[in-house]
């Protein structure tokens, strides 16, 4: 959970409420992350508070609804220091739109996937000249270059994934010809032999 535990960190800083936690969050990471809907963040706050990580009081206002003040546990605090102290990790497989893209159109054949990838590589230099862009803009802040600098390596490791599968469309292609025909013929084996100890 990292935008939890982004929120646990911002209130190991003292108590806060949800647009000050949106702002601070926003003003730090810049804009590679992406704006943090205010909405989903209340959810988050509210998901803290039934684990016991955060508390909520409510303060009055004159002129304005009233603002509710969100403050960080002992608990909250033992699952920062927690989570800080084990290494990250990629989440198990390696789950991607990209290849069901190319896993669907291979198997229309390799003009298909040609087109798929071609769009693909396209799209991915794009984002390497705007995060280049932005790279130069951003060239004080830190933090904010050190996620853009990951953007841009992920974004050029991407692109060398699609020129990988450029330089093998006709073979991925071809494959995948060839798998619907050998899982057919599988299934039918495996009905013969059903059959053959059923008796029928």
């Amino acid at each position: 959970m990292p935008i939890h535990h982004a929120v646990l960190g911002l209130l190991a800083e003292g108590p806060s409420y949800g647009y000050e936690l949106k702002g601070s969050f926003e003003e730090a990471i810049g804009p590679q992350w992406g704006e943090l809907n205010i909405g989903h963040l209340y959810q988050v706050l509210e998901r803290l508070m039934r684990d016991g990580f955060v508390t909520k009081r409510v303060v009055a206002q004159t002129d304005r609804p009233d603002r509710m003040v969100y403050r960080l546990t002992p608990r909250g605090r033992e699952e920062l220091r927690h989570w800080l102290a084990e290494p990250s990790k990629r989440q198990a497989g390696y789950r991607d739109d990209f290849f069901l893209k190319i896993f669907v159109a291979s198997r229309s054949g390799e003009s298909s996937l040609r087109d798929v990838l071609s769009t693909q590589r396209e799209s991915q230099l794009q984002e390497l000249a705007t995060l280049m862009k932005l790279r130069k803009a951003r060239a004080e802040e830190p933090l904010v270059r050190l996620l853009i600098d990951a953007a841009v390596l992920h974004t050029k490791a991407g692109l060398r994934i699609t020129e990988l599968a450029e330089e093998n469309a006709d073979r991925l292609a071809e494959a995948s010809k060839a798998a619907p025909a050998e899982g057919r013929r599988q299934a039918r084996v495996a009905g013969q032999d059903r059959r053959a100890a059923s008796g029928n």
